[in-house]
């Protein structure tokens, strides 16, 4: 499995209580497309989430986005975990 950071660009701006709902859809939807979403951040003012998810492809991690509440991912980027 690949590791993906996601983007997402809200225009009007986020509340961090409307991601969490948001991810809570994505975490109830994730096991049918064998996707784990690991975490995310949120930053209201600039209306941006990103998140970390593991899936077989970053069109399977989208596709819980789009089933789990609609808002799929401006942007996704396969990423690797260094410390």
């Amino acid at each position: 499995m690949a590791l993906f950071m996601d983007v997402h660009k809200m225009d009007s701006g986020v509340s961090a209580a409307d991601v969490a709902k948001a991810h809570q859809a994505d975490l109830e939807t994730q096991g049918q497309y064998g996707v784990e979403y690991k975490r995310y951040w949120v930053d209201e003012t600039a209306g941006k989430i990103f998140c970390l998810v593991e899936a077989p492809d970053a069109e399977a991690a989208n596709r819980v986005h789009r089933e789990a509440h609609g808002l799929v991912a401006d942007e996704i980027f396969e990423v690797t975990e260094h410390s």
